[in-house]
């Protein structure tokens, strides 16, 4: 072996450089509208507007974390920007070739006309002026320039009013892209100059699908029960699902992922330990409830998980309740499920309902107290003892009833005393035969009812409303009132703009007390009298007008240009007695 065989063996080691391990929430990050999972909905409106030529200047797009808003920017400035394997494409497109230079380079966020910028740390109105001053620029070598604003809420308010006159009229070749996890901290201003597009959460089916799909090009063994609880976990996040079946695969270490380990790695407890947790304590066994707690939170569980799955088994059993065919916290072919289904049909909604209350008081108390496992345990012995509470509305009623039977102070001093003839045993027990009936005694106490009134026109309720002192009520029905149809115990009227809200429920009330019957008061949209007032006031007009053209009445007032009738008074008759006066 010469010398340079030895130098090219010997330098050929140190050359190779093992490639750098990417996490698969940027390995698998799509290129491509066809690899975004779960937003059918952006994806039809993009391909329909990129191929009629409907492109809008600026889009929005707003969810929670890790639904591909990030990832959607970057597709839509391909699509763009694309030319083509051969660099001969004239027009953006909705599929992005993914091998041309733009598409390259925007991928690696290295492209000069695609600018991407973190509203959180570049939220002045200086950053902004910077935008504004480079749009009037032509692309260096790009279709389109494109401005990327991740997280676009954090900005200023001088930034947002710097961004307004360039937003609803910027050049021909710049594109806006927002993406945002706060769209109600968007001004409105802005909202109205962009294409808004919601990104909906990952349904749990169809991420557990794209998970699997993932591990299998990963050459990783997995659980469909394992996969769920991911699925779970990251609450429709596809990037948090990503990153939490990375952490999965470390640390099975080349096995295969069970549904334990996933559950020991996330803090979760077994959900058939958290069905047993809650049907002790609904059942009031408390000392046995705390022991299964300490046994899950010395597992490893969280606490507030705990509390977070009993929220959880509390609204499926809720669920149950009132839909039988209801899906949620159990698969439906499970034990478990199965358990919670005969549990549903045992426990009151009432119960439910308190359950629900309470633990999500409970959660509360978890999140911010210094030992959550002291607040859960606290939290379960609450709800364990309010189980033997009879419901609320039975209370109210007790209580009710309580009260009615039950004499007022006053009425037990202005109670008669007994007739001379009514004898009392020692033990206290009445024995008189002529002592009044209890019954008696409670109708005497009652206020008589009223006498049934009737009423014939909106002039004779406003009439009652004045007798009875509701003076305002009076003003109301006079004013805003215009009578569509008065019948015994009904009355339609269409309310004048400006009338109160509870006019109709108001007088409503008010009827059924002053006349003893129940009435039904609606509202109609159109026809009706003219008001009360509006009726004075015409009455009065047509007085004038009658007064006015008495001849001495208008021979004085021609005398007297500018005079007007202020007032007309009637005067009684009188009987004037002719006079024997004879000089």
């Amino acid at each position: 072996m010469d010398d340079t065989e030895e130098l090219t063996l010997g330098f050929a080691p140190a050359t190779a450089k093992a490639e750098a391990y990417r996490v698969l929430a940027r390995k698998y990050r799509p290129q491509d509208f066809t690899g975004l999972i779960g937003q059918e909905a952006l994806v039809r409106t993009l391909r329909n507007a990129f191929a009629t030529g409907r492109i809008a200047h600026a889009f929005m797009l707003t969810g929670v974390r890790g639904v591909g808003k990030t990832t959607t920017a970057r597709i839509i400035a391909r699509a763009l920007n694309c030319v083509g394997p051969d660099g001969t494409r004239k027009e953006p497109t909705i599929q992005p070739c993914g091998v041309c230079e733009p598409c390259v380079a925007i991928a690696e966020s290295r492209h000069l006309d695609v600018q991407e910028m973190d509203g959180a740390s570049n939220n002045g109105i200086e950053e902004v002026r910077q935008i504004i001053d480079s749009v009037r620029y032509a692309p260096a070598s790009a279709r389109y320039k494109v401005y990327i604003i991740d997280e676009v809420h954090m900005l200023s308010k001088p930034a947002f009013n710097a961004l307004l006159k360039t937003l609803e009229e910027p050049p021909a070749h710049v594109e806006f892209i927002f993406a945002t996890t706060e769209i109600r901290k968007v001004p409105v201003t802005i909202l109205s100059r962009c294409q808004r597009f919601d990104l909906r959460r990952i349904e749990t089916g169809e991420l557990v699908s794209h998970l699997a799909n993932i591990a299998t090009k990963e050459n990783v063994e997995t659980e469909p029960a394992a996969l769920s609880l991911i699925a779970r976990a990251a609450e429709g996040s596809v990037r948090d699902a990503l990153s939490l079946l990375d952490q999965a695969i470390a640390h099975e270490e080349g096995h295969a992922i069970c549904a334990e380990s996933v559950r020991a790695m996330l803090g979760l407890a077994d959900r058939g330990r958290i069905l047993d947790l809650f049907e002790k304590t609904m059942r009031g066994e408390i000392a046995t409830a705390l022991a299964d707690l300490g046994d899950i939170y010395a597992g490893g569980a969280d606490p507030l998980v705990v509390l977070q799955d009993l929220l959880e088994i509390t609204h499926y059993l809720t669920r149950l309740k009132v839909a039988p065919a209801a899906e949620g916290f159990f698969d439906g072919g499970s034990g478990e499920a199965r358990r919670a289904a005969e549990m549903a049909a045992r426990l009151p909604l009432s119960a439910l309902a308190r359950a629900w209350q309470m633990l999500l008081k409970g959660l509360i108390e978890v999140r911010d107290a210094v030992r959550p496992i002291a607040a859960a345990e606290m939290a379960l012995v609450r709800l364990a003892y309010a189980t033997d509470l009879p419901p609320t509305d039975k209370l109210v009623r007790d209580a009710m009833e309580r009260a009615e039977s039950t004499p007022t102070p006053s009425s037990r001093r202005a109670r008669p005393a007994p007739a001379p003839n009514a004898t009392t045993s020692r033990g206290g027990e009445a024995v008189s035969a002529q002592a009044r009936p209890l019954a008696e005694t409670e109708a005497a106490r009652r206020p008589a009812p009223p006498e049934p009134v009737a009423l014939h026109s909106l002039a004779e309720i406003a009439g009652l409303a004045g007798l009875k002192g509701a003076a305002v009520l009076k003003v109301q029905i006079e004013n805003h009132m215009h009578l569509v149809r008065l019948e015994a115990g009904q009355i339609e009227f269409r309310p004048r703009p400006g009338a109160p809200r509870t006019l109709a429920s108001d007088l409503a009330q008010k009827l059924k007390e002053w006349t003893g019957i129940r009435w039904v008061v609606t509202l109609a949209r159109e026809g009706g009298e003219p008001t009360l007032a509006e009726q004075k006031k015409a009455a009065r007009a047509e007085k004038l007008e009658m007064v006015a053209q008495e001849p001495l009445v208008r021979a004085v007032l021609d005398r007297f240009p500018g005079a007007e009738i202020v007032a007309v008074r009637e005067r009684a008759d009188r009987d004037i007695a002719p006079s024997t006066d004879e000089s």
